[in-house]
């Protein structure tokens, strides 16, 4: 009996772990393309744009610090990552960063399915901070922030290279 809970105690910090990777690496992800708005977006979205970018600066930091808590080796950041699509001007910015922050809603949602306590909380916590910010982005709201992604058809990106600028 006590073999069996041990094993399912490594499981569940195998499953934490996974998706604590998966999170950290939607943030890298979400600080790259928020530089890529930061450039795009207009003066009058600029300073919302800074505060998302410091905002998955953080989350990233405390996420590399859980992995290494969970046993794992933090995952490094990639060069660059393909955008979704060209981000041509400062409604393409705008859309973008709405759709960062699903993204990484979706995997915090990850998160909070596979942790328990305190790693549980700051989960969620993220996944409502990353709601409440791609709110604010697209003007509305969604049922079940985190999920939709799941629900929706993939649609097919306008760059597969992530815009003319290369990035």
């Amino acid at each position: 009996m006590a073999s069996r809970a041990g094993r399912s105690a490594v499981g569940e910090r195998a499953a934490a772990l996974r998706a604590a990777q998966a999170a950290l690496a939607a943030e890298h992800a979400a600080v790259y393309g928020y530089g890529v708005v930061g450039g795009r977006i207009g003066d009058d979205r600029l300073a919302e744009a800074r505060e998302g970018y410091a905002a998955h600066r953080a989350r990233r930091d405390d996420l590399a610090r859980t992995v290494r808590d969970l046993g794992g080796s933090p995952e490094a950041a990639a060069p660059a990552y393909a955008l979704p699509f060209a981000v041509p001007d400062a409604a393409a910015a705008v859309r973008l960063a709405a759709e960062l922050e699903n993204r990484v809603a979706a995997v915090y949602a990850d998160l909070v399915r596979a942790s328990t306590g305190s790693l549980r909380r700051q989960a969620a916590g993220a996944l409502r901070e990353a709601a409440v910010r791609a709110v604010r982005w697209r003007g509305g709201g969604v049922a079940f922030p985190g999920l939709t992604e799941r629900a929706a058809p993939a649609t097919p990106s306008a760059s597969p290279s992530g815009g003319a600028d290369g990035v």
